[in-house]
């Protein structure tokens, strides 16, 4: 299938890394289900980025509600009569030391940025393995791979869904469905504005370099692994940091 065929879903997809791989995956001509929990940025998508008639379908879930996600699925591929992509983008993050983060911290960030992974995954594979093709993109980060000072929980759900990624892959390829990650490093988005100078100054001189990733960075990466240019990868973890981690 040509890519401009396509139908993608992606979560998160209202701002930051998402609204910018949903603003990069409809340049490629797919039709994009922009799947988020904030109405409002939602309403204000299609006007915002003068989206083709009938390209842009902006859906509001929350992605940890098992059969909400679920349904949405399935109702994309009866509308749409295929789904091709799934980019599990949606993350949060409730960042402290790991001896004073409570329980519902943990448990919260690791529903939103792991739970709800496997959840779209379980979802999406059950139509792409009837198709016989599709491709599905985590959203992990350089924290999953290094682990990170007073993100015990984000860390955690970001190396998880690393190992969600590599099993997926190795359970979907006979049916030529992929899945691969992208590992972000320290991009520039709203969360990462405010953080104290002291902060980014801190993890520049960790980026060899030498600059901050931006939005843009991430969703080409995502593009390509959506795309029939990467069609022999799966399995794999894309890093996008800068070198970082090398």
């Amino acid at each position: 299938m040509n890519d401009h065929e396509k139908v993608a879903i992606v979560t998160g997809g209202a701002r930051g890394i998402g609204r910018e791989i949903v603003i990069r995956l409809l340049e490629m001509g797919m039709t994009v289900v922009a799947v988020d929990l904030q109405a409002d940025l939602l309403a204000r998508l299609p006007q915002d980025l003068g989206a083709p008639e009938g390209k842009l379908d902006c859906r509001k879930l929350d992605v940890t509600d098992s059969e909400a996600f679920t349904a949405l699925v399935g109702d994309v591929v009866e509308k749409y009569g295929h789904l091709d992509v799934l980019v599990n983008n949606a993350g949060i993050t409730r960042d402290g030391l790991l001896m004073r983060m409570t329980d519902e911290n943990w448990e919260l960030v690791l529903k939103v940025n792991l739970t709800s992974a496997f959840i779209g995954t379980r979802a999406a594979a059950k139509f792409m393995v009837q198709q016989r093709g599709g491709s599905i993109i985590n959203m992990s980060s350089y924290s999953g791979l290094e682990g990170n000072r007073g993100q015990a929980n984000y860390s955690t759900s970001k190396a998880g869904l690393l190992g969600l990624t590599k099993t997926t892959a190795k359970e979907l390829a006979s049916k030529s469905v992929r899945c691969n990650a992208v590992a972000p490093g320290f991009i520039q988005t709203e969360m990462t504005e405010v953080l104290p100078q002291q902060a980014k100054d801190m993890a520049m001189a960790q980026i060899p370099l030498q600059r901050f990733g931006k939005p843009r960075d991430i969703a080409n990466a995502v593009a390509f692994l959506a795309s029939e240019d990467s069609s022999y990868i799966t399995g794999q973890v894309l890093s996008v940091d800068g070198g970082m981690h090398t």
